[in-house]
């Protein structure tokens, strides 16, 4: 980890004047996900409608890094803090409450996304320490985070269930970004097995990624942390993927 870099971490809404280049960023996001519905109708929106629960890092006048997180109120009827719609719940969930005046009453991250050549610096824990203080200045004494393994689609089979369960012999989990969660204190609580879904023709799914997707069932996808399922009667592949419920407890303000 570097220590007294360049990097300066803050929440956009003590730098509004970055929001328009929360984008910047070389990501290594596989393309597919970008064509996920709820993706596309309100990702876009979260740093403008919440810009003091979202982090961006610089290296000069260089975005580097940005991280999201979004309010929600998880006491409605039919509501809870960890559902099983993981990132797209909570997302739909956030700007329900926006728009119908729901006071929130917990906050969730939906993602952490690092510039490609700043990799490997330590970056990701400052990332996360922001995020924690950023949503604990907005009152919050929680951050959950519907958090996607980043070496999960390695080993696309293997249950997210049992994946989450194996551990190094120190006892911290064998995939390194849930491993950052845990090293930051956060504590594993479920499995999302629904966390995003991407549905598309067989033409658009070869088109994203350059694969046959000629004979049906599972199609095991670079990136994926599950195998898509293919039908041809159907001229269908879906992919439905799980994410890791991790809880934090935030870095409030003294006094609050």
């Amino acid at each position: 980890m570097i220590e007294n870099d360049s990097i300066r971490i803050s929440p956009f809404a003590e730098r509004p004047e970055l929001i328009g280049r929360a984008y910047e960023i070389a990501d290594t996001w596989p393309e597919f996900t970008s064509y996920e519905p709820v993706v596309n109708a309100l990702l876009g929106r979260v740093v403008e409608e919440f810009p003091e629960y979202c982090v961006v890092a610089t290296d000069g006048d260089r975005v580097v890094a940005r991280g999201f997180s979004v309010p929600f109120n998880a006491e409605l009827d039919g509501r809870e803090e960890t559902p099983d719609g993981g990132w797209d719940q909570v997302l739909l969930w956030a700007f329900a409450d926006r728009r119908l005046g729901n006071l929130p009453t917990v906050a969730s991250a939906l993602e952490i996304t690092i510039d490609a050549a700043y990799l490997g610096r330590g970056l990701s824990y400052r990332m996360l320490d922001a995020m924690r203080g950023a949503v604990g200045g907005q009152g919050h004494d929680t951050l959950l985070a519907p958090v996607r393994p980043n070496a999960k689609h390695l080993r696309p089979t293997v249950p997210m269930s049992s994946y989450v369960q194996e551990l190094r012999e120190d006892g911290l989990p064998v995939d390194p970004w849930l491993r950052v969660h845990v090293k930051a204190g956060g504590t594993v609580q479920k499995v999302a097995p629904a966390s995003m879904t991407v549905s598309g023709s067989l033409a658009e799914w070869r088109k994203w990624t350059g694969l046959p997707f000629e004979a049906d069932g599972d199609v095991e996808v670079p990136g994926a942390l599950v195998p898509v399922q293919c039908s041809l009667e159907h001229d269908r592949a879906v992919y439905v993927e799980p994410n890791v419920w991790v809880r934090h407890r935030t870095a409030r303000p003294s006094g609050s």
